[in-house]
């Protein structure tokens, strides 16, 4: 964090405890803000907003390119500080920070590209366009599964939008946040005068905080991830206020694979997007449902991956299965599979693994759980690693059941069959806001437009048209036909 350029006084300024799911400890006490310290970052970037909406777009990508210039040169901090704070492997870390310099990389671009279109018009001597214009301040609640990848999604197109944006990241993951804002500020002192004090804000907290951005009507666009439980209490809120939301929240993910399915693709596919991140992504696979005429070819293949994988420090070199966050998350994976037993489930792993003799930390061995059908706990996301496996028959009675549960934001099919891959792209396919063919339900580029969580309608965050959520769009008719003569058989009278 000291070559991040973090003021190391800051690791001890106040009582909010920062832990490492690594060994259970409390590495940090910060400083933890309250509403009213939330509400005052509001004003500071209101005012902050009303200069950088005035600097041109283009010169708004410079502030986005030296960020990513910054995040190139410290990837290897940030990424490991990440593994320390979120618990996933190093590749894992590193891959967000990648994922952080791409979004830079993208808005830079788009700081070029916000077009409006030009309207045909039914009146003669008139002009009809459309213009984009910044929202205002843009807050962003994070989670810790994603401490900054998500941010930087959210920021990065607002900064290029022209918004200011005000950030409370995960209680849970704090100091990561710490480090991308001082990032932010090298590359902002780099940047010089064009960019205001306040244009990025930062408040660390609870409940209390988040509630300040979610009900401040100075705060026209919200983007919150988390749980669809905080998604249903966020949503209406924002709503009342008449403020926009962006809801990336939970997925209770499936995946089919076919009769005509590559196994070993599948395989692969299936092992990395459940057991990723120890099964704490929104998009992890969690739902298995496979062709009765290939279960018994693939279904021992992955219990005996699940039994071989290896689990312990992740930034241990070898290791694959980091531990989960807390131990309400292992409760809840207990809990689980203790549900599934009682549906009829047969379970495979899910112990608690003792790694390097930290007893407050909690790591835990996949679980595959073989169920008689789609009930109980099947139809709940657990964010744990957890696989519930089903068999089907028909691709018809496939898509239902994938379609069957009520939170599902990314969706897969391992087929070679080109009509069942169209079916499940289709209208009459998944209802996910992700559907992919031969590769599994986690993980994003950013050129795709990342989210839709089907419950909620949801948002679009990064790539495509996302930026158009972080603007606000206008009409403009413009009259030039005081030069022109009346000949177009359009009269008045005028007194």
């Amino acid at each position: 964090m000291g070559r991040m350029g973090v003021d190391p006084a800051v690791l001890s300024a106040g009582s909010m405890p920062a832990n490492s799911p690594l060994t259970g400890e409390t590495v940090a006490s910060l400083k933890e803000d309250s509403a009213e310290e939330a509400t005052a970052a509001v004003g500071r970037a209101v005012e902050a907003f009303k200069a950088w909406r005035t600097v041109p777009a283009p010169r708004r990508g410079e502030l986005v390119r030296l960020l990513g210039e910054e995040l190139r040169a410290h990837k290897e901090d940030l990424g490991l500080l990440i593994s320390i704070e979120a618990g996933k492997i190093t590749s894992e870390g590193l891959g967000e920070v990648q994922e952080m310099i791409d979004i830079c990389d993208f808005a830079v671009g788009l700081s070029r590209q916000l077009y409006g279109l030009t309207i045909a018009t039914e009146r003669p001597g008139h002009r009809m366009m459309e213009t984009w214009h910044p929202a205002g301040v843009v807050g962003v609640i994070t989670a810790f599964n994603f401490p900054v990848a998500v941010w930087s999604w959210n920021a990065a197109l607002a900064f290029v939008s022209g918004d200011s944006v005000v950030w409370k990241p995960s209680e849970k993951s704090p100091l990561t946040a710490i480090a991308v804002q001082a990032l932010y500020e090298r590359a902002r002192a780099k940047f010089g005068a064009d960019a205001p004090d306040g244009l990025l804000e930062m408040v660390q907290g609870g409940r209390e905080v988040g509630e300040a951005l979610v009900d401040d009507p100075r705060v026209p666009v919200l983007s919150a991830t988390g749980s669809t439980r905080m998604g249903r209490q966020v949503g209406p809120r924002v709503a009342e206020r008449f403020g926009r939301s962006i809801l990336e929240l939970g997925g209770n993910n499936a995946a089919i694979v076919s009769s005509s399915a590559d196994l070993d693709l599948t395989l692969r596919g299936v092992a990395f997007a459940a057991m990723g991140t120890a099964g704490q992504r929104c998009t992890t696979l969690r739902r298995l449902i496979v062709h009765e005429s290939v279960y018994d070819a693939l279904v021992p293949r992955l219990i005996s991956a699940y039994a071989s994988v290896s689990v312990g420090v992740s930034t241990e070199e070898g290791t694959l299965v980091g531990p989960l966050i807390d131990k309400d998350a292992f409760d809840n994976m207990q809990a689980a599979l203790e549900s599934a037993k009682a549906e009829g489930g047969t379970v495979h792993g899910g112990e608690r693994v003792n790694v390097g003799g930290y007893e407050n930390a909690y790591y835990a061995q996949p679980a595959i759980v073989e169920m008689p059908s789609q009930c109980g706990p099947v139809l709940e996301e657990t964010f744990a690693p957890i696989l519930y496996v089903m068999r089907y028959s028909t691709l018809e009675e496939a898509i239902a059941m994938q379609n069957g549960v009520a939170a599902g934001l990314s969706s897969s099919i391992f087929t070679n069959s080109l009509s069942e891959a169209e079916t499940f792209t289709s209208a009459i396919g998944s209802d996910c806001g992700i559907a992919n063919v031969n590769i599994g339900p986690s993980g994003a580029e950013i050129g795709g437009a990342f989210g839709g969580e089907k419950e909620t309608g949801g948002g679009r965050e990064a790539g495509s048209d996302a930026w158009k959520a972080y603007m606000r769009r206008a009409t403009n008719t413009i009259n030039y036909s005081g030069a022109l003569p009346l000949a177009q058989g359009v009269k008045f009278d005028v007194e």
